[in-house]
């Protein structure tokens, strides 16, 4: 079950990646055994942050439970491609997809860098 936080969790010393995994359910009793899954999976070093219950929008009526947790700098590179085969997804990918508004506003500085923005999926930039 998850709990309505007010406060985004505080990243531990050189974790500084966080990852939104869409409809993922840990609770509360399995952090310990997510953070063993990821080190034994993709050989990465993770910290559990919190599940947030996504936000009613257009498109949707909210309600699917989505998990964040980060990934240390040292072991981002290694985990970049495998996480895509989970749709696992960066924080700053979810705010550039125009994803942001399904979280509380909080959310927004877990970002570590700007991804800038995908306007129009069709636009070829590379001319």
């Amino acid at each position: 079950m998850t709990t309505a936080i007010n406060n985004n969790v505080a990243l531990q010393e050189g974790f500084t990646q966080v990852c939104v995994w869409p409809a993922t359910t840990v609770g509360e009793t399995e952090r310990d055994e997510f953070v063993k899954w990821l080190a034994k999976e993709f050989g990465v070093r993770g910290q559990y942050l919190e599940e947030i219950v996504t936000l009613k929008d257009k498109t949707g009526p909210g309600g699917r439970n989505d998990l964040f947790f980060a990934i240390h700098s040292e072991d981002v590179g290694k985990f970049a491609v495998p996480r895509l085969a989970c749709g696992i997804r960066w924080i700053e990918d979810v705010f550039a997809n125009h994803q942001g508004h399904l979280y509380p506003d909080r959310v927004a500085e877990y970002k570590s860098w700007d991804a800038g923005s995908v306007d129009d999926p069709d636009e070829d930039d590379c001319e």
